[in-house]
């Protein structure tokens, strides 16, 4: 550290500098990010309440009441009269709490979480964090989890079975009803990791797209990952945690006897207020409709991307369910370091040799067309 600092010239330009190294929303060409460029009004709230502090909520009142009226229109959205929960960090704190809340109620000693292989990487954080056993459920020909698999792993000691509502791979959805159903003959609690698909399968039913029941409409389904910060169009960090009963996130609380409030459920201690105020903002600002266009245009270039793709003879890993397409290049990591040479930035599938892309608001069908020509190019 400097003994006397720069001038603000001199320091923005130093950072105007490493700005340039990043990649830019803008361009088109990050193809396999979840996220997105923010709204310009959902950045505009954030700046707003930059200042807050919901670790300390007594402080910060209004924001507070904010979170609330935000996990109220989460609840509505996913189909629940009245849900429980906070807005998180992400989809990786948001399934930490539902895996800790799981363990919590159970009292079991030796506690076993049952997930798909296609489960998201933070589901192996939650297993190490908590001390959780982890047991990885086989997927069907469609890469979805198979029922049968689940069952069989089914123990005296299982406390939670997750179902993913928009895999991370390759957007699919689990068959969400038949482990409800399997829950709630077992009494195990059911987490439903919505993270990705949280933002897109309500607006894609809302436009006729079949896609199965996934959120509280269930009544085996105990609590939802949905990240804002994906297709909600929030800036990042924005992820969402909602339970079906007060008591799955009151089992979780710390006690914190210096602060405003007792007690505080979110792993996180400080967290800033600004997040929440922006996904209020936007729920308030977009409404369904909004979102509604928005998924449809996602699911529109979408369709497009995977015509385009077998137009020039390579095979799609499965047909597109959600606005993912994932497809066979023939040497996966060659053509991927190419496309980047060109700008491009893809996914890369280790799990299916492919290359992944995310068909995100900021990508368009001129992008995808200039993809495509150069795709042509390198394989």
């Amino acid at each position: 550290m400097m003994e006397k600092g720069l001038s603000e010239k001199q320091v923005l330009k130093e950072l105007k500098n490493y700005k340039k190294l990043d990649c830019s929303y803008s361009s088109g060409k990050i193809l396999g990010s979840m996220c997105t460029e923010p709204h310009p009004f959902a950045k505009k709230v954030y700046y707003e309440f930059l200042t807050t502090n919901l670790g300390d909520p007594g402080l910060f009142r209004g924001t507070s009441i904010l979170e609330k009226e935000t996990i109220q229109m989460l609840s509505s959205l996913l189909n629940a009269e009245k849900a429980y929960g906070n807005i998180v960090t992400g989809g990786t704190e948001a399934n930490l709490m539902a895996m800790r809340a799981a363990r919590n109620i159970s009292n079991i000693e030796k506690p076993e979480i049952i997930v798909p292989a296609s489960a998201h990487f933070s589901f192996n954080k939650a297993s190490e964090i908590l001390n959780l056993k982890l047991k990885i459920a086989k997927l069907d020909e469609e890469y979805k989890v198979n029922v049968e698999s689940v069952k069989d792993k089914i123990t005296s000691n299982t406390v939670a079975i997750v179902g993913i509502a928009g895999t991370t791979e390759l957007g699919k959805v689990d068959p969400i009803p038949e482990l409800s159903k399997l829950c709630e003959d077992e009494n195990i609690y059911l987490h439903v990791d919505a993270a990705f698909g949280g933002f897109v399968i309500p607006f894609l039913k809302d436009i006729g797209y079949k896609l199965p029941d996934f959120d509280f409409k269930l009544g085996g389904v105990s609590s939802i990952t949905i990240d804002p910060h994906k297709m909600g169009l929030v800036p990042v960090p924005a992820g969402g945690i909602l339970f079906r009963k007060k008591e799955y996130i009151d089992v979780q609380s710390v006690y914190t006897p210096y602060l405003t409030e007792e007690r505080q459920s979110t792993i996180v201690g400080t967290r800033t207020g600004a997040s929440v105020a922006a996904t209020w903002a936007m729920l308030k600002y977009m409404g369904r409709e909004g979102y509604r266009k928005v998924v449809r245009e996602c699911m529109e270039t979408t369709k497009f991307l995977a015509k385009k793709i077998s137009k020039i003879g390579l095979d799609l890993i499965t047909k597109p369910e959600l606005n993912i397409v994932a497809f066979d290049p023939g040497d996966t990591y060659e053509v991927a370091k190419k496309l980047e040479n060109l700008g491009w930035l893809v996914s890369v599938s280790k799990n299916l040799d492919a290359i992944r892309i995310v068909v995100m608001p900021h990508i368009t069908k001129d992008h995808v067309k200039k993809f495509i020509e150069d795709l042509e190019d390198v394989i």
